[in-house]
């Protein structure tokens, strides 16, 4: 499975949304599902599923689908 399928999975289970939804312009806070609650439990299942520990800052920085790719770069994860 791809970096990216598996990225959009996590989001769409977390977010309870389509597979097929368009991630791309994604923000925090632009979904009611995307709160500081669903924000944890996103970073906790990128965390399991890409095996990897995210920073405090980034965690704090992860505003975006798109942002979130730039951050998982860092920890050697390429959604391409």
């Amino acid at each position: 499975m791809s970096s990216l399928k598996k990225y959009k999975q996590i989001f769409a289970k977390v977010f309870s949304l389509k597979e097929d939804y368009n991630f791309n312009n994604l923000k925090y806070q632009d979904i009611p599902e995307w709160d500081s609650i669903g924000h944890m439990t996103l970073i906790s299942e990128l965390e399991n599923g890409f095996k990897i520990s995210i920073d405090t800052d980034d965690i704090v920085d992860f505003s975006s689908f798109k942002k979130g790719q730039e951050i998982l770069a860092k920890y050697k994860v390429k959604i391409n």
